[in-house]
């Protein structure tokens, strides 16, 4: 275990200082010196790949596979979509045309918001490190990073490498446990992303208020899982099996528990038995095959859920306590009220909660916490369509589980106690980017716009009036519920227009050719 080296409390404002100076030199609004650094942030982990899989191994137990898929190839590409996209992100925008404000040449102005924390967890300690801080250099920022101490390997990795590769005066690493954290957030920052637990985002949202600075939270949460009985049964366990047991459980979109119907439960949970059985075909408890819990205090929490619980143990159950090892775990018949229901599990016991219906599956996601992610396995539209439009997550994924953050794209983000802000690719640099409205009225426009200086009079009223377009005619009555709710043109009314459209183009270029013909020999003939 390495000794990870603490930032002496002493520094952190001379770090914070240094990082507003750099900032203020502008060498950051060089889009070309953006590139650069995230070049520079790509080839930092391409160079030192190998560290990175034996650090995450050293603080995960980590197989290297898993590292490689889940946390090195993602941070590779996100620093490289954020080098391959902020030319573009970053030109100024122009505003609808608009016949009263075009004249005025508004735009909108892209600008770094200036120095900003990015506080990361242990669970993916590189790519919710690099992912985060990819966007706010794409976006101009000085940046602070300050990893989890719980991650010591990954943590010292990137306090030996980030300076060697990142220009200092611009990023950052503080390492430290609750006083370095602390004397972090008593700074003024200009943005704040943290991700990990609810309590401590509390504190951070707290210590940001004093200073009224934005911050951006990723939560997590219980995670639920509909599973409808006429799912492709294999898909659907192989998928919900992998989700639960990668990292050892301690993915902030794991699924978390298994809403079944009664008589469908059974036959479920047979399938889970069987997809682990073929991913361990000896044991997960052969190192180099397996992660484990993070820490001794993770590992107790976890198997007191499990140790508490009411529900009947499957398969799995097993645990070390000297290797933080706790075996891939189902538990059936889990009641709403179960220990294993009164958390975020984090770790990789998967309960599956019988119900009546599907309805009850709704009302009870609904009573509790919006999660981070909400999961459904069907192959039925109208079950998938009746479980989003009727519950509120972070995302609504069908028949797919925890992939969602890692494609391109898509925003990562929760919603409500699971997390508020988006980030990931361009989402991460519009989270670190402020838009400054601008406008440069030419003198002219008074002879339009001379009605608004006093003193005020009939003429200045329609002056005003000009300005307010007229309304579409009174609506006679309330859309019906279908077209309020939302809900999505049925499948074969987009393929009747898509079928209409290559009718028309069919025809088109069946004209077209005709015309072509025959021109010549109009031509001809009038000659």
């Amino acid at each position: 275990m390495v000794e990870l080296k603490y930032t002496p409390l002493e520094e952190i404002e001379k770090i914070h200082t240094n990082l507003r100076n750099g900032f203020r030199s502008g060498k950051s609004k060089n889009v070309e010196y953006r590139k650069y650094q995230l070049l520079q942030l790509a080839y930092m982990v391409k160079d030192n790949t190998e560290r990175f899989q034996e650090a995450l191994a050293a603080d995960l137990g980590r197989p290297p596979f898993e590292s490689q898929f889940l946390e090195i190839g993602s941070s590779i590409m996100e620093a490289r979509t954020a080098w391959a996209g902020v030319d573009k992100w970053a030109k100024p925008e122009k505003p609808p045309f608009s016949i009263n404000a075009t004249p005025m040449r508004p735009v909108i102005y892209k600008e770094p918001k200036g120095v900003v924390l990015i506080i990361s967890p242990f669970n993916y300690p590189m790519w919710l490190c690099i992912s985060p801080l990819a966007g706010a250099i794409a976006a101009g920022n000085a940046v602070v990073v300050k990893p989890a101490e719980t991650a010591p390997h990954v943590s010292s990795l990137f306090a030996e490498l980030i300076p060697k590769y990142l220009d200092p005066e611009l990023v950052a690493v503080v390492n430290g446990a609750v006083p370095e954290t602390t004397r972090l957030l008593e700074l003024p920052w200009d943005h704040i992303l943290y991700t990990g637990g609810g309590r401590v985002g509390r504190i951070v949202s707290t210590a940001a208020a004093k200073h009224l600075t934005p911050v951006s939270l990723e939560l997590g949460g219980k995670s639920p899982v509909f599973v409808d009985p006429e799912c492709d049964l294999e898909t659907t366990a192989k998928r919900i099996m992998w989700g639960k047991v990668v990292n050892a459980g301690q993915t902030c979109v794991a699924p978390d528990y298994v809403l079944v119907p009664k008589d469908f439960q059974d036959k479920f949970v047979n399938a889970l038995k069987d997809v682990c059985d073929k991913f361990y075909p000896e044991s997960a408890s052969t190192p180099g095959v397996y992660s484990r819990l993070i820490t001794p205090q993770a590992f107790k929490r976890v198997k007191g859920l499990l140790d508490n619980t009411k529900g009947k143990v499957v398969f799995g159950g097993e645990t070390d306590e000297a290797t933080k090892f706790i075996a891939p775990t189902v538990v059936k018949d889990v009641s709403f009220d179960d220990s294993l229901m009164s958390e975020e599990i984090f770790g990789p016991v998967l309960p599956v909660v019988p119900v009546k219906d599907v309805e009850e599956a709704i009302t009870y996601v609904n009573n509790n916490d919006h999660p981070l992610a909400l999961y459904v396995f069907s192959r039925d539209e109208a079950y998938k369509q009746k479980v989003f439009s009727r519950t509120q997550s972070g995302a609504a994924i069908a028949n797919e589980v925890v992939l969602h953050p890692g494609i391109d794209g898509l925003p990562f983000g929760g919603i409500g106690p699971s997390g508020s802000g988006y980030h990931t690719g361009k989402y991460s640099f519009d989270m670190f980017t402020h838009l400054r409205s601008s406008m440069d009225t030419p003198g002219w426009i008074d002879r339009i716009l001379g009605f608004r200086f006093p003193p005020y009079n009939d003429k200045s009223f329609k002056g005003a009036s000009r300005l307010v377009k007229s309304l579409p005619p009174r609506p006679t009555g309330p859309p019906r519920a279908e077209a309020a709710n939302g809900v999505a043109t049925k499948w074969w009314g987009k393929w009747f227009l898509l079928a209409f459209a290559v009718a028309i183009a069919g025809g088109l270029t069946k004209r077209i050719k005709i015309l072509g013909t025959l021109l010549p020999r109009i031509a001809g003939s009038r000659s």
